[in-house]
């Protein structure tokens, strides 16, 4: 995907910058409208969506059954027409946050005149795509348009807590005592004492709905996220700019699925997003706040070029590394972007999302000379995968020039988890400090050789 820029920013205070520039101005590939749109239109294609495969199938299936068996179900204590209805009034419930996203997102690329703020709730209007966009997604987009409605429990919802800490909270601490130490990369402005110091900027490759990017703002860093999903990108920029208050949407994550409950209070259990109101906690920071901004970007694409070479102070990368087709890659770019001595701070699992599906032509390098070209990249796109170890991945790690400094494994790790189900997934993450070489540190890296005639033939 192309970048989108300016990315959105925001500065201590709650203040806001241009969120994103509009559409005519940054989209000029086809696909990439169409990919946006698709997004979009999933968003406003969930409810009906939920609704049908919920509880109109289920109905169908409910009358389907023996008259005395239905008449049985429908009386308490199992009220199971009931539970369908309360089944419906909770998709609807979510898909007012969906078409909040809609609105805010129509606005955002100006594809809209809708007045501002966005409107929150079906009273205020249902937003509509231009009509030649109307109707594009795809099931795949409402099933991601889905799966961002829950992930906002993980990411900002009270109860979604605990799971950040998991995850967010080993990254942040590790961050804290890079910012504080000696051989921090940060330095003063202008290298005189009575300079002012320069921010610690953290970059945050797959933001997702944007969470850690805001916390790290929040405790005074310079944090830029980057996401290549419009789904999440439209997502987040609406609860980081457009929300009003805390607590202002309530969603029901577990409601789509009706297996492993242990009552049906925990099926139909709900929480309150956002958990905070992003403006209101940066402006009662004050001073003590950094800034932030979400870039949309192929990771690749943009963090290989040489802007961002010797940037960044760290790179926090949660739930990211194995998103990788080829991991060599990504590596390379952390490397490049990284300033001499600045760090990866990793965690996740290993659930390689391009296993059995490499991306580019079936996997194979279009012109056989099995030469990456950097002047004309796909980025994630590009050909070719593999998946490794969590053992061979450090030793990746530290043949690429990176020396590793700190490493936990098998941390748990739900990942948009009802607490309550009687069927639990979670992940045994790793967790890991790795520092680039410092100024005059030799990089071992990757040298690409073009192949000999013989080797071609």
């Amino acid at each position: 995907m192309a970048s989108l820029t300016p990315p959105a920013e925001t500065k201590p205070g709650g203040g806001q910058q241009e969120q994103w520039q509009g559409l005519e101005d940054s989209i000029q590939d086809p696909e990439e409208m169409r990919v946006l749109c698709c997004a979009l239109d999933s968003f406003l294609q969930y409810p009906k969506v939920a609704h049908f495969n919920s509880t109109h199938l289920r109905r169908q299936s409910f009358y389907a059954l023996p008259r005395a068996h239905w008449e049985l179900l429908a009386k308490p204590p199992f009220n199971y027409l009931d539970t369908l209805t309360a089944v419906d009034d909770a998709i609807d419930s979510n898909a007012e946050l969906a078409r909040a996203i809609v609105t805010s997102g129509l606005q955002s690329f100006h594809l809209s005149s809708l007045p501002t703020p966005p409107p929150a709730t079906p009273s205020s209007g249902l937003p509509t795509l231009p009509e030649a966009w109307q109707g594009v997604a795809r099931n795949s987009d409402v099933d991601k348009a889905r799966s961002t409605i829950r992930q906002f429990y993980r990411d900002w919802s009270a109860a979604g807590a605990v799971e950040r800490e998991s995850c967010y909270g080993p990254v942040k601490e590790a961050l804290d005592d890079e910012r504080s130490s000696p051989r921090s990369g940060a330095s003063k402005r202008g290298g005189q004492d009575d300079e002012e110091e320069e921010p610690f900027r953290v970059l945050v490759p797959g933001a997702g709905l944007g969470r850690l990017v805001f916390d790290l703002c929040a405790s005074g860093y310079e944090s830029e996220g980057n996401e290549i999903s419009y789904h999440q990108l439209l997502a987040s920029s609406y609860i980081l700019n457009g929300t009003e208050g805390a607590g202002q949407h309530t969603i029901y994550p577990w409601v789509h699925s009706f297996s492993n409950h242990r009552t049906r209070a925990n099926h139909l259990a709900s929480c309150t997003v956002p958990d905070i109101h992003p403006a209101t906690e940066l402006k009662r920071r004050g001073p003590n706040a950094g800034s932030m901004s979400m870039c949309a970007a192929d990771f690749l694409c943009l963090y290989s070029d040489g802007e961002h070479r010797d940037h960044y102070d760290a790179v926090a990368s949660v739930f990211f590394l194995d998103t990788a087709p080829n991991l060599i890659r990504y590596l390379e770019t952390i490397y490049s972007c990284l300033k001499p001595g600045g760090v990866l701070v990793n965690f996740g699992p290993l659930l390689w999302h391009f296993e059995n599906n490499a991306p580019g032509n079936h996997g194979h390098d279009d012109d056989g000379d099995g030469v990456h070209d950097a002047k004309n990249s796909n980025g994630i796109a590009d050909p070719g995968s593999f998946e490794l170890t969590d053992e061979e991945v450090t030793a990746l790690v530290e043949h690429m020039g990176f020396k590793i400094e700190e490493r936990r494994t098998d941390i748990e790790a739900p990942y948009v988890i009802d607490p309550e189900s009687m069927l639990k997934t979670v992940y045994k993450a790793s967790f890991w400090v790795a520092r680039k070489a410092g100024p005059g540190g030799q990089a071992l890296g990757l040298v690409a050789s073009t192949p000999s005639n013989a080797q071609k033939q």
